[in-house]
C-alpha cells in the first residue's frame, strides 16, 4: 500500500454474526509476557501471544536490549532470561509505535536498571501523557527527562538508586500500578500501591506466576525490590477487549449466536460482560476453567434486544477498553443510556468520548459527550462516514454499528486495528459482518 494512502473500511448494511470464534491473545498479557520472561532467570516458552504492531513492539525492544527471543510463530515465543540486571543498552531509542502500555510500563522497568535509555513513538503515542507515571517515579528517584508538557521522548537516565514507595494513585490505572511495581523489583526495601478502584491486576498474577512473592489486600498491593524471577510457560488467553466486539455486534444484529472461544474472564477486566448483561444482553460464560493463574471461559452470545442504562461507576475502571464498543451497544438499545467517571477515556489512542460522540453524530444518533462520560440517545443508525483516528477501538466498534445501520458506514484510517486484532477484517466478514477494506 502506499504510504500516502490510508485504509478505510466499509460496511454493508444488515447481517448478523454466527459460528465460533478465537480471537487473538490478549494484548495486556502478550506485553507483560515478554517483559517478565526476559527479566527472569531461565527459558520461558509462551502460547497464545498476539502477533499484533503493540506487542511486537515490546518484543523487539527487549531484542535491543540484548535478549534472544525466538518467534513468534503461531503464536508460540521463547524468551532466553537475562535476570533481573542483564539487560544492556539499546544502541538506539526505542520506538514503540502505538503503544502507551509498552511505553509506560517500561518506563518504570528500566527506571532501575542502571541503562540510558530513550523510548520514543508515533505521533499518536507522544501526545498521551507520561507525567502520570513520571512524577511516582520520580518520587523513587527514577530520573526521566520528558518533554515540556511531559510526553516522549522520554530518556531514562542512570539513577544512583531507586527507593521503594507507599504511593496513593490519584486515578484508577493499571498502567501507572504496574509501571510502579515493576521499578520496585529494583528498589530498596517495599514498594506498595493502593488504588481508588480495581484495575486489572495481569501483573501482580503474572509476577506470582515466575515465583515473585507479591501482596495483595483489597486495593492495595506490595512488593518488596531485590527478588528474582523464576522462568516459567504461559498460555495466554484471547483477548476480552477484542472478543468485545462480536459480543456487541451479536447483541445488536436479530438472529445472532456466537460462542468466543478461550477468553481471559479476569475479574479485573470483565465489566463489560456486567453491563451488556445489565442491558438486558443473552450472555452465557461455558466450560470455566483457569489456566496460568488466569479465569478463561468460552462466551456465547445470542441477539437480544438491549435497554439503555445508567452505568455503574464501579464498573467503569473495569471495562475501561471497551467503552467505543459499548458505545454501540447503547446507540442500538431503547432508551437512554449514561456514562459517568470515564474520563480516562479522553487521554487513549484518541480522546474516544470526543470521537465517538461525533461519530455517532454523524450516523444519526443523539450522543452528548460530558467531560467524564457521554449520554447516548438510542435510535435508528444511518449511514455515513466517520472518522476513526487512527483508533483502532474506534474503527472496530463502528464497523460493528453496520449490523444495525440503515446504510453503508465508511470508516477512515484504519490501519492501526493491526496494533491489536491483525485479521480484524477477514474474522468479521467470516463470521457474518459485511465489511471490505478501502485505500484512499
Amino acid at each position: 500500500m502506499n504510504l500516502q494512502q490510508k485504509l478505510n473500511y466499509r460496511t454493508q448494511p444488515g447481517g448478523k454474526l454466527r459460528g465460533n470464534l478465537r480471537v487473538p491473545g490478549d494484548k495486556s498479557i502478550s506485553h507483560r509476557s515478554i517483559m517478565l520472561g526476559s527479566l527472569a532467570d531461565g527459558i520461558t516458552q509462551i502460547k497464545g501471544f498476539l502477533e499484533g504492531e503493540d506487542s511486537l513492539a515490546t518484543l523487539n525492544a527487549f531484542r535491543q536490549m540484548g535478549v534472544t527471543i525466538e518467534g513468534p510463530t503461531h503464536g508460540k515465543v521463547t524468551i532466553h532470561g537475562v535476570g533481573m540486571q542483564g539487560l544492556q543498552a539499546p544502541e538506539d531509542a526505542l520506538d514503540l509505535g502505538n503503544s502507551g502500555t509498552s511505553m509506560r510500563l517500561l518506563t518504570g522497568l528500566l527506571a532501575g536498571q542502571g541503562l540510558a535509555v530513550t523510548l520514543t513513538g508515533d505521533s499518536s503515542l507522544s501526545g498521551r501523557p507520561m507525567r502520570r507515571v513520571i512524577d511516582p517515579l520520580s518520587e523513587m528517584g527514577a530520573r526521566i527527562d520528558s518533554t515540556a508538557s511531559f510526553t516522549a521522548p522520554l530518556k531514562i537516565v542512570p539513577p544512583i538508586r531507586l527507593q521503594g514507595i507507599d504511593y496513593q494513585l490519584p486515578m484508577a490505572s493499571a498502567q501507572v500500578k504496574s509501571a510502579l511495581l515493576l521499578a520496585g523489583l529494583c528498589a530498596e526495601g517495599e514498594t506498595c500501591i493502593t488504588e481508588p478502584a480495581p484495575t486489572r491486576d495481569h501483573t501482580e498474577r503474572m509476577l506470582r506466576g515466575f515465583g515473585y512473592p507479591v501482596r495483595s489486600t483489597g486495593n492495595r498491593v506490595c512488593l518488596s525490590g531485590g527478588g528474582r524471577l523464576t522462568a516459567c510457560e504461559i498460555d495466554i488467553p484471547a483477548d476480552i477487549s477484542s472478543a468485545t466486539f462480536f459480543l456487541v455486534g451479536a447483541c445488536i444484529a436479530e438472529g445472532s449466536e456466537m460462542v468466543l472461544q478461550h477468553v481471559g474472564i479476569n475479574p479485573t477486566r470483565d465489566g463489560v460482560i456486567s453491563i451488556l448483561r445489565l442491558m438486558g444482553a443473552d450472555i452465557a460464560l461455558l466450560n470455566q476453567r483457569e489456566i496460568g493463574g488466569e479465569p478463561v471461559a468460552d462466551i456465547r452470545v445470542r441477539s437480544n434486544g438491549l435497554q439503555g442504562i445508567d452505568i455503574p461507576e464501579e464498573l467503569v475502571p473495569l471495562a475501561i477498553d471497551e467503552f467505543p464498543a459499548l458505545f454501540v451497544a447503547a446507540a442500538s438499545a431503547r432508551g437512554e443510556t449514561r456514562l459517568h467517571g470515564a474520563e480516562e477515556l479522553r487521554v487513549k489512542e484518541s480522546d474516544r468520548i470526543q470521537v465517538m460522540a461525533e461519530g455517532l453524530q454523524r450516523l444519526g444518533i443523539q450522543a452528548d459527550p460530558t467531560p467524564d462520560g457521554m449520554v447516548i440517545q438510542g435510535g435508528v443508525i444511518e449511514g455515513g462516514r466517520v472518522e476513526s483516528y487512527g483508533d483502532h477501538r474506534i474503527a472496530m466498534s463502528f464497523a460493528m454499528a453496520g449490523l444495525r445501520a440503515a446504510g453503508p458506514i465508511e470508516i477512515s484510517d484504519c490501519t492501526n486495528v493491526n496494533t491489536s486484532f491483525p485479521g480484524f477484517v477477514s474474522a468479521a466478514a467470516e463470521a457474518g459482518l459485511q465489511i471490505d477494506e478501502v485505500t484512499k
